[in-house]
């Protein structure tokens, strides 16, 4: 075989993977508001703040953001007060409703993050995404204990969405 015949063969092989990918229609995905488990010791002492509150939304928003950015994904927004009447106990609880929340809403991915505060300066993250129609996993991550306290959760997801999610 002449090189340029290899020559043609390779660009027609990766003009058609080329083609191939652009095709590629991304997965709709819900992602649901960020929950945290509190473990520590002050759990019932000190309830969850602003501050908490705020670093979950901004974890929920970090992992929209890269699935987005990763062009395999369209993010599915939709109402936050839906599964919280299905699961008063949070969606980490209901062993799997939010698949089925999720395509009630239209996607066919669910993705659902849960932080345990293991102390003040300690915690574990889980990300788990579930296909809508079958409810089985698809993708799941999970930190060991990281460094840092509430502010901290965002990088979590950070590190999780690009180690373990979108690898």
């Amino acid at each position: 075989m002449s090189i340029r015949t290899l020559t043609v063969l390779v660009t027609l092989l990766v003009g058609t993977c080329t083609f191939a990918h652009a095709q590629t229609k991304p997965m709709s995905i819900e992602v649901f508001p960020f929950e945290l488990e509190d473990k520590s010791a002050g759990a019932g002492i000190i309830p969850p703040d602003e501050h908490d509150r705020r670093y979950l939304s901004e974890s929920a928003q970090v992992a929209k953001d890269m699935l987005s950015q990763s062009g395999r994904f369209t993010v599915v927004d939709a109402p936050a007060t839906d599964e919280q009447a299905v699961a008063p106990h949070g969606l980490r609880n209901c062993g799997g409703c939010e698949s089925k929340i999720a395509k009630e809403h239209g996607a066919s991915l669910a993705l659902l993050g849960v932080v345990t505060r293991v102390n003040r300066t300690e915690h574990t993250m889980f990300i788990r995404i579930l296909d809508a129609e079958t409810g089985k996993p698809v993708s799941q991550g999970f930190t060991d204990l990281r460094m840092g306290p509430n502010y901290a959760w965002p990088r979590s997801v950070k590190w999780l969405m690009t180690n373990r999610i979108l690898r």
